[in-house]
């Protein structure tokens, strides 16, 4: 059986969540591969609407192994009061491990992020604030505390101990009080001891799964634009959410992934600060804000909205080679009677439909097409052909400039909502 990647192929927030709530129904494992509870995964399904910042979206499968991998950053703390959200709903969680090897997001990296956002002012980053930058700095420089730590008290205090002396400084030069060792240290056990059994090493779960021919899902957070590598720097994430990313934050051999689904809502979203070309302002933007819902599910923050950008699509699935698309909210178009869609870049008298760096970016205006819309709700719509001819037409023009094919289509937020 192929192993299936979920990725983002715009800025993040693209509905993820949905997809991988669909397609984890008939997988044996899922994992969350990357990130941390920056993410909001918000599912909609027969159970009720939940947002997902940890926990995988095929949690709701009791029969699937959900699994946090080692290349995301976990907030023992939050993951656990998620999970008792979860079984306070009726949703049985006994189905997840947390990889031995992720690294700790501990309550100094909170603080070092908010108060880093603080400072940066007018340059600010727009970061959720949970600390998730900080934590892969800390793992990227060998500073950073792995989850397999808490089985060893003792060495666990002593780390947690030299870590807060040394972080101590930062805090002081933003003005803040430092945190106590020992608070620290026990809140952490504490959320150790109630996930007890399920923080396991992965590597032996993930290759028996992969020599039995068990159906896996790779979950990812965030977007291609909001890659490490090849996003809009500095204005990213501290992971790589690309299918390439995947591989090593699950701990996948490459070749065993051979199905890619980038996921691209009808138009484009995006949370944070950085360029984002297509960005509807005033009256026209707060209208489809409004009508999307379009609210980050981590922070609540408006998210900025934006007409389709296929450069920024293009440049994910020149990333990923997705084998596929997944279209979500296409229903939130039927509003409008003529759609732009951007095909390409004005930079500097030149049109481009390759992604310039960060700095260029800042300058590009958009080309767009107009596409006909189609006024009608999409609501009661059982499979693609009986979408509005326009529907069909929109789909089409996507695939055609990215150039890859869609195969599902969201037209609403429950799971049952979209065409396959």
């Amino acid at each position: 059986m192929p192993v299936t990647a979920v990725v983002g192929a715009q800025w993040g927030d693209e509905g993820k969540g949905k997809i991988t709530d669909l397609l984890a129904q008939e997988a044996d494992v899922v994992i969350r591969f990357q990130g941390g509870n920056n993410a909001g995964h918000t599912v909609v399904n027969q159970h009720g609407t939940f947002k997902l910042h940890l926990v995988p979206s095929g949690i709701f499968n009791p029969n699937a192994l959900c699994i946090v991998g080692p290349g995301t950053v976990v907030n023992l703390q939050v993951l656990c009061e998620e999970l008792a959200n979860l079984e306070r709903n009726g949703i049985r969680t006994g189905n997840l491990r947390v990889a031995d090897r992720a690294h700790l997001l501990m309550p100094w990296h909170v603080a070092i992020d908010r108060l880093d956002e603080r400072e940066r002012g007018r340059q600010k980053l727009g970061t959720t604030g949970q600390g998730v930058g900080p934590a892969y700095a800390d793992k990227v420089s060998r500073h950073g505390i792995q989850v397999y730590e808490v089985r060893d008290e003792r060495r666990f205090r002593e780390r947690v101990a030299h870590e807060l002396e040394r972080q101590k400084k930062v805090l002081e030069r933003y003005g803040d009080a430092p945190l106590d060792a020992k608070a620290v240290a026990d809140e952490v056990l504490a959320a150790a001891a109630t996930l007890g059994d399920r923080i396991v090493d992965t590597l032996p779960l993930v290759e028996r799964a992969l020599q039995t021919d068990a159906r896996i899902l790779l979950e990812g957070q965030l977007g291609a634009m909001r890659d490490l590598d090849w996003g809009i720097y500095p204005y990213v994430t501290s992971s790589n959410p690309l299918a390439g990313g995947a591989s090593v934050g699950a701990g996948i051999p490459p070749r065993y992934i051979t199905k890619v689904i980038g996921v691209v809502k009808a138009y484009s979203t995006a949370v944070g600060e950085g360029p984002f070309p297509t960005e509807m302002a005033g009256g026209e933007g707060d209208a489809l804000r409004e009508r999307a819902n379009e609210y980050g599910a981590t922070t609540g923050r408006p998210r900025r909205v934006g007409w389709f950008d296929a450069v920024a699509a293009r440049h994910a699935h020149r990333l990923n080679a997705f084998t596929e698309l997944a279209v979500t909210k296409l229903d939130v178009l039927g509003a409008y009677r003529e759609i732009p869609f951007c095909v390409g870049y004005e930079l500097d008298g030149a049109l481009t439909t390759d992604m310039p760096p960060t700095a260029v970016l800042e300058r590009a205006v958009p080309r767009y097409e107009k596409l006909a819309g189609w006024c009608d709700p999409l609501s009661g719509v059982a499979d693609r052909a009986h979408l509005p001819e326009a529907a069909r037409a929109y789909l089409s023009r996507i695939e055609a400039v990215v150039g890859a094919p869609i195969g599902m289509v969201g037209i609403g937020p429950e799971r049952s909502a979209t065409l396959l």
